[in-house]
């Protein structure tokens, strides 16, 4: 029988190894093996074989590991200009200027959300977002405007997904969805923690495809529903021109 497995386990072990590093800098053996869900032993033999190659590298003084020199040559490579955190950047920062809270510019991975640019608001009192986090989309506004916007199968598919919260009921939050695309923006108020609160609007490219979901997000007692859309033009005009800067 023909195999239509098409990828490759042990390269698949490999990278969830590396990517432990998007959460933070430094990993210890029994962390790591603890977040892949994988033996001491496996993790071992997986670390060496990367250390080998340049992607990690160990930290004698500390036992812990770090990504190595491998990753950035890798990035070196990257064209700036296909990359949307790259391209996108200024119109955050004059946002950011614009509306002094922090803007987050984020893509789907699967069922996950992931920041793939942050500019910290200036305040003294702010939000602060973590370049490479990896958060949930059943809350908050980004996870609604990705799926909202989402292509045609992708929202049943994600919802379908066994990691999707028990107590989220899927009707009620198709038709919040629903409403998400009426009105072009998505809202969250104290959804995925405290005191936090975000408005998100789509970027589409010029051919109309979704291509990330545009966010501002400060502390709730300064960013009230009544703040947040009040904003909403301000970051949907922004969505709108930073989607024209996108092939």
């Amino acid at each position: 029988m023909e195999d239509d497995k098409k990828t490759v386990r042990a390269v698949e072990r490999a990278l969830d190894v590396l990517l432990c590093f998007a959460a933070r800098s430094e990993w210890g053996l029994t962390e790591i093996a603890g977040r892949v869900g994988l033996h001491k032993s496996t993790v071992f033999r997986l670390l060496a074989t990367l250390e080998a190659r340049g992607f990690v590298k160990r930290d004698d003084a500390t036992e812990k590991y770090k990504l190595g020199l491998s990753i950035l040559e890798l990035s070196a490579h990257l064209s700036g200009s296909d990359d949307p955190s790259v391209v996108l950047l200024p119109e955050m920062e004059r946002l950011r200027d614009e509306l002094s809270e922090t803007v987050s510019l984020y893509v789907r991975d699967r069922s996950e959300r992931v920041r793939i640019q942050a500019v910290q608001s200036t305040q003294a009192i702010r939000r602060v977002a973590t370049v490479g986090a990896r958060l949930p989309l059943s809350v908050g506004a980004s996870s609604k405007v990705l799926l909202a916007f989402a292509e045609p199968g992708v929202r049943s598919i994600v919802m379908s997904d066994p990691s999707w919260p028990a107590g989220l009921h899927r009707q009620a939050f198709a038709k919040q969805l629903d409403d998400i695309v009426a009105s072009g923006y998505a809202t969250s108020f104290e959804e995925r923690e405290p005191g936090a609160a975000a408005v998100s609007a789509p970027i589409f490219n010029r051919s109309g495809k979704l291509v990330a979901a545009l966010s501002v997000s400060g502390p709730s007692n300064r960013l009230t529903p009544d703040r947040m859309h009040e904003h909403a033009p301000a970051i949907m005009e922004s969505a709108r021109r930073m989607g024209a800067l996108l092939g």
